[in-house]
């Protein structure tokens, strides 16, 4: 009998995961490992940045055969590459990364003028948002602005949320948002910070405001899409591109909320914005196996035994780190650090000489089988950035802001 790649792929994850529980009890139970324990990691990391680094003139979207392949304009994962960059320079502190970071940055710049979907903060943040903080250079803080005039652009006032997809002169999409688009709202909010103008930051929190009403459930959960009359914004239900179902819990959708919420109060200090994020998280930490890398798609039908995400771990790590500090509560850092030493002990690169990227196990688009199994710009990202703030806070802090 011959078995498809789903077949044999979701095999092995039975296999790996037949222990698994939910709720919470058993992995809370756990011993928490110690920071130092990560250091190895770290220094894994950059030394695969500064292997291949030289060497890339292009934005890396996804892996085939574990070597990176590219899309030239950026797509909408242009940011991860310099901010990986920018990582290793925290994490080293070797110029040639700044060098690199930089000239990375700069290959963005035909992206600032046109807001042709909602993804400028994943774009300009890790980029050109991090650039002006570390060089003090104007044209990086005025560059990343001009994004978030274009991201403003695609608000829908009606339905008070920023529409995710499509020309805006386009009906198709037009009342469609989804749960990433809480991870760039940080761009208004700093484009609020240094132009003294409310308007970036009010819109940010208005569509914060429509997400947490029309995408967080009752349990925690979020769907990926909602959909809204462009018109009227009256909302018409949830939806999906990438999760299994529009009443699923896609695992890296979730973790982009986690991260995005806390982000959102620590601008804020609206309080309904931390317990939306300690509600996301609790939901999410209830459903990890005892690995501690997450499913793809929490309620898909195979889950918990259902193929990984690593780049839902590092989100969701980078997020839970900033949620204890934020809420004071040492639980979710705990987590964070299960988290991180899964992905460690899991995930890692290090059994092939092949390997362009630091981390394995991702999953890109699972319901269009595009990316099962591959590495993902922005798993590596979320990785580094999650271990300098266990190991090198004060250098993260000043990075991106905390």
């Amino acid at each position: 009998m011959t078995m498809s790649r789903r077949t044999l792929l979701t095999s092995a994850a039975v296999a790996a995961g037949t222990t698994a529980v939910t709720g919470g009890t058993a992995l809370a139970q756990e011993p928490v490992p110690g920071p130092e324990a990560l250091r190895g990691a770290l220094d894994y990391a950059v030394s695969k940045v500064r292997v291949t680094g030289p060497a890339i003139t292009t934005f890396p979207e996804i892996t085939r055969a574990e070597r990176w392949t590219y899309v030239a304009d950026g797509g909408w994962v242009g940011g991860f590459w310099p901010g990986t960059l920018w990582m290793a320079y925290l994490a080293s502190d070797d110029a040639q990364f700044k060098t690199l970071a930089l000239a990375a940055s700069e290959r963005l710049s035909p992206r600032k003028d046109v807001a042709r979907d909602h993804d400028m903060g994943f774009l300009f943040y890790p980029s050109w948002v991090t650039a002006w903080r570390l060089t003090g250079d104007v044209k990086w803080r005025d560059g990343a602005i001009k994004a978030a005039d274009g991201l403003i652009g695609r608000f829908n006032a009606a339905g008070r949320f920023i529409r995710a997809w499509g020309s805006l002169s386009s009906p198709n999409d037009a009342g469609r948002s989804i749960i990433d688009t809480m991870m760039n709202l940080d761009l208004l909010a700093f484009a609020s910070k240094e132009t003294g103008d409310r308007k970036y930051l009010d819109i940010a929190i208005a569509h914060a405001k429509t997400t947490q009403t029309h995408f967080v459930r009752p349990d925690g959960s979020t769907p990926h899409v909602f959909d809204f009359n462009p018109t009227t914004g009256a909302p018409i239900g949830q939806n999906t591109v990438q999760g299994y179902s529009p009443t699923s819990a896609w695992s890296r959708g979730q973790a982009w909320a986690i991260y995005g919420f806390t982000t959102m109060y620590r601008r804020t200090n609206d309080a309904s914005f931390l317990a939306t994020a300690r509600k996301l998280s609790d939901f999410a930490l209830g459903q990890l196996t005892p690995d501690h890398v997450p499913v793809w798609d929490y309620r898909a039908p195979q889950a918990p035994n259902d193929i990984k995400d690593s780049s839902a771990g590092a989100i969701m790590a980078a997020g839970l780190l900033d949620l204890a500090k934020a809420s004071g509560r040492s639980q979710y850092r705990d987590s964070a650090l299960r988290i991180l030493h899964g992905l460690t002990r899991d995930c890692l690169t290090k059994k092939s000489t092949r390997a362009e990227a630091v981390l394995a196990r991702g999953t890109r688009n699972r319901p269009s089988e595009d990316g099962v199994e591959v590495s993902l710009p922005y798993a590596d990202y979320y990785f580094m950035e999650a271990l300098l703030r266990v190991l090198k806070p004060a250098e993260i802090s000043r990075a991106i802001g905390l």
